[in-house]
């Protein structure tokens, strides 16, 4: 997108599947049995596996750093609160939202961070500050 405007929004949708879990599972390290261990993790509070939170919030990172504001973005700061599990099976909706322009001369902006689930629940709310790459076109 060539301007930062208040209001500009952007998505990304994806159906987490048991292989995401476990390929995170193994790039992090984290093997919380909440994650991997279906007989466990029956016993714990979800009474299921579930995906890691940074996971989805990877989502996040894929709209802000391939739709808005786009290739070349630096992340600056992340804020998330998680809300709700997302189950193996679910399909989420990770959307970015351009809440504040912090200072446009340097393209930094305040986005607001939502994803939902297929139910409309929200999952993980919060926000992120990036720098946007400047663009040949605006010049």
């Amino acid at each position: 997108m060539n301007q930062l405007k208040l209001g500009q929004s952007a998505s990304l949708s994806k159906t987490i599947g048991e292989s995401d879990v476990y390929l995170f599972a193994g790039i992090t390290g984290d093997f919380n049995p909440a994650h991997i261990d279906e007989e466990k993790s029956k016993k714990g509070m979800f009474g299921e596996r579930i995906a890691h939170g940074i996971l989805i919030t990877g989502l996040i990172s894929a709209v802000i750093g391939m739709k808005l504001p786009g290739e070349g973005t630096i992340y600056m700061e992340q804020d998330a609160r998680f809300l709700k599990p997302v189950r193996i099976g679910d399909t989420v909706t990770a959307t970015v939202k351009i809440a504040e322009i912090i200072n446009a001369d340097k393209r930094i902006v305040k986005l607001d961070t939502t994803v939902y689930n297929q139910k409309g629940e929200t999952v993980i709310s919060g926000y992120a500050v990036v720098k946007a790459p400047e663009r040949k076109d605006e010049e």
